[in-house]
């Protein structure tokens, strides 16, 4: 009873650790799931330099599309407008881009889905946007929604003028984009191709592979551009989650220390129990090693079931608390998630760490148990 409860103890510990770690890899695997996809990580969002000389037109998008690593490029152009439903207006950001642009930039819909190639008249809306019409995201679904565009022109005289052009074709509201800070639109780049628009706000440039993004970004800023890429802020959220584990073990190995404690002092405590016992053994032919041995094995043996219990409690607790916490976010109105994440290769990790753990505890006993003479030991009691 004593020895299993030991192992229930150091399996205890393991579990403390394994379910706290496996909680922030979950919280890492949950939020940057949410913010980035395969191909968001392997492109460069370009931007106009510092200079009003160097600009993003069609030149520098096809200069973009003939380098040597690079697989896809996909504009964005923005303009102000306003946003008519029935006789309510608002103002807000319209962004005509193409349907790759929203696979390149990871962005997924809230509701409805995202235009394609033979959409002309779709119209993705923000969460925001819809607030300006005093809708809730589900009941903007399918409505149809009049732009004017704000654009500028020269004038005869060489000064920029902001020209109103109200588009004939209504849009028919497709999706809505989760963004409740601000309002804005995302429209098909054909269909404001009769305004001639000769710049970009933007270009995504996607690379072939990982490999040859630094390569690429830095032929881009050589050109006079500035360029970043999502995967630089995945990075460093990486780093940050990696502290957030390395705190939440520190916390399970409170628990691992007390657990190791307590099989020191289970092994200390059998080899009182056992001195005469060794003392028959080294009597009858057993040798110093083979006295060590046994107690190795034993706090070895301790050591790896515990292990094993700890993976079995780590997962269940870590089953058992997310199914409570996606109840509550239910009820609440929330979404499903899965907060906890066991790597294979840490399941490998903890095994091997307590069977060392076992072994180490069993060092100075078995060392202590081999080194008693017989004489003393059979006299023992």
């Amino acid at each position: 009873m004593r020895t299993f409860l030991t192992i229930l103890g150091v399996g205890v510990g393991i579990g403390t650790v394994l379910f706290l770690v496996s909680l922030g890899y979950g919280l890492q695997n949950t939020i940057l799931s949410q913010i980035t996809s395969a191909d968001a990580l392997l492109t460069i969002d370009v931007t106009p330099g510092s200079s009003a000389a160097i600009a993003l037109d069609q030149d520098s998008l096809s200069k973009f599309s003939q380098m040597q690593n690079v697989a896809e490029v996909s504009p964005v152009v923005t303009l102000n407008s306003q946003f008519s439903i029935g006789e309510l207006t608002g103002d807000g950001l319209v962004y005509a881009v193409s349907p790759s642009y929203f696979r390149l930039s990871g962005m997924t819909t809230q509701l409805g889905e995202l235009f394609k190639d033979t959409d002309t008249n779709s119209i993705i809306i923000s969460s925001a946007g819809a607030e300006l019409f005093n809708l809730e995201p589900a009941k903007i679904l399918n409505k149809e929604i009049a732009l004017t565009l704000l654009t500028t022109e020269k004038n005869d005289e060489g000064f920029e003028e902001v020209k109103a052009v109200k588009r004939e074709n209504k849009y028919v509201v497709k999706g809505v984009i989760e963004d409740d800070s601000s309002s804005f639109v995302f429209i098909p780049m054909q269909s404001v191709s009769d305004l001639k628009i000769d710049k970009f706000s933007a270009i995504k440039v996607k690379v072939k592979d990982e490999k040859f993004m630094e390569n690429s970004r830095n032929q881009i800023i050589d050109m006079g551009f500035l360029a970043s890429a999502l995967s630089d802020t995945i990075d460093q959220a990486k780093k940050i989650f990696k502290i957030i584990q390395i705190i939440l073990a520190l916390f399970g190995l409170v628990a691992l220390i007390v657990s190791a404690i307590g099989m020191f002092n289970t092994m200390t405590v059998t080899l009182l129990e056992r001195i005469n016992e060794i003392g028959i053994m080294r009597s009858i032919g057993a040798s110093k090693g083979d006295i060590k041995k046994i107690f190795l094995i034993e706090s070895v043996l301790m050591g790896l079931l515990g292990g094993v219990f700890g993976i079995i409690l780590g997962y269940l607790g870590g089953e058992v608390a997310n199914f409570g916490i996606n109840l509550l976010a239910k009820n609440f109105g929330g979404q499903s998630l899965s907060l906890f994440y066991i790597p294979a290769w840490f399941v490998g990790f903890i095994l091997v760490f307590s069977t060392v753990i076992g072994f180490l505890t069993g060092v100075f006993p078995s060392m202590r148990a081999s080194r008693l003479n017989p004489l003393d030991a059979l006299r023992y009691k």
